[in-house]
């Protein structure tokens, strides 16, 4: 597949605000996504020309089971038009942006829309929980009371014991993605913290508190793709999906060979990166999954950015702050902009869109000559992961 090489360009993007949106619902969520990447197209798209929805949910909250996609697309005008969920956990966005990527080298479609939409703050605590254990191994983990914080604590504590990694190592990653949140007016979390403030607060797992964690979101991504040779007809700057790939490991935890490394991203970045040309030391910024901070820690390691057990005292060197080797999660990632499960792995194509064309609307949150770009999104323990990369044009 080394042809795919640039051959699908991203020239729109929109992202409604996530967090808890008693505001709107799913429909209303997208729509304001979509309506946000319409207008960001320079030279104007007319939704005719779009030829194909691929929409990311895992659940939608019970509000449109079946067909969610073709109600979506129906709400923004698009009756008519084909339109198909995609579902992988929370890798879903990513799975729907590889699909619309495929579409277009396939040559079924010259433009499609990549989007991804849930709501998760109008359900019970318990509800949501079961949202989220559904997508880890049911048979020997969930019914034996294995919870997700409980799946990364173990990481945790294993990363402690193999590397000795720190509690502090941690806190200040979620008190980097905190401080980039606060600048973010997309974020569910928009207030600045500091270690302390992760160390003291309540255990949830141990050793992750509840700092350490990502929150549950409403929210809806809209990106808009086209085939690269047209994309000069849209926006005079457009960005290029360069490479990417996709994986899956074992969905039980105890199947694996370390529980301190996700393979899934490893397999797929080195396909990324050899589709891309690229190696990690090209990378500007990342986006990735940090449902918990020792995810972005174990991330920051797989996807090549430093040697397996250095990730803490690289952190700590401050070498993934926005301005350092690798700005990781300048948008405030899972752990501060949110986590809609579906529109998570959208919303950093979102991210990533704005900050190679150099017109984040924060200044505080742009990464310095940002020209490539990268986007991890995994589902359940690292399960199912799709990483893309992004070159200006």
């Amino acid at each position: 597949m080394m042809q795919a090489k640039n051959a699908v360009a991203v020239v729109g993007a929109g992202n409604s605000r996530f967090g808890d949106r008693i505001d709107a619902n799913l429909s209303d969520l997208f729509s304001e996504a979509f309506v946000e990447a319409l207008d960001s197209v320079d030279k104007g798209l007319d939704p005719r020309e779009i030829g194909e929805f691929f929409i990311g949910s895992l659940s939608s909250s019970g509000e449109q089971i079946g067909l969610s996609a073709s109600l979506l697309a129906e709400y923004v005008g698009k009756r008519g038009a084909p339109a198909m969920r995609v579902e992988a956990a929370c890798a879903s966005g990513g799975y729907a942006l590889r699909a619309g990527i495929m579409s277009i080298i396939a040559g079924a479609n010259d433009v499609v829309v990549v989007g991804g939409v849930e709501k998760m703050r109008d359900v019970s605590g318990p509800q949501a929980r079961l949202w989220l254990g559904v997508s880890s191994d049911t048979r020997w983990e969930r019914w034996h009371g294995l919870t997700f914080p409980g799946i990364f604590a173990l990481q945790a504590t294993r990363h402690m014991y193999e590397y000795g990694t720190t509690r502090e190592q941690l806190a200040y990653i979620a008190v980097k993605n905190h401080s980039n949140g606060a600048e973010n007016p997309k974020a569910h979390f928009r207030r600045k913290i500091t270690v302390e403030t992760v160390l003291n607060s309540p255990f949830v797992a141990y050793p992750l508190t509840l700092f350490d964690c990502c929150p549950t979101s409403d929210g809806a991504a809209v990106a808009i793709l086209c085939r690269a040779d047209i994309a000069k007809n849209f926006t005079d700057t457009p960005i290029y999906v360069s490479g990417f790939g996709a994986a899956t490991d074992c969905v039980a935890a105890f199947d694996r060979e370390s529980l301190t490394r996700f393979d899934s991203a490893v397999i797929a970045s080195r396909q990324a990166y050899k589709m891309a040309g690229l190696e990690p030391k090209d990378i500007d910024l990342v986006e990735l999954h940090d449902c918990f901070t020792i995810s972005e820690l174990v991330l920051t390691e797989d996807l090549g950015f430093c040697e397996k057990g250095e990730g803490g005292r690289f952190i700590e060197e401050g070498n993934t702050q926005i301005g350092g080797k690798v700005a990781v999660n300048p948008s405030g990632g899972l752990k501060a902009k949110g986590h809609p499960i579906g529109a998570t792995g959208v919303g950093q194509v979102y991210e990533i869109f704005h900050q190679l064309r150099g017109d984040v609307e924060k200044r505080s949150r742009q990464v310095p000559g940002a020209e490539v770009g990268m986007a991890h999104i995994q589902g359940g323990f690292g399960v199912a992961a799709t990483v893309h990369i992004f070159t200006r044009g």
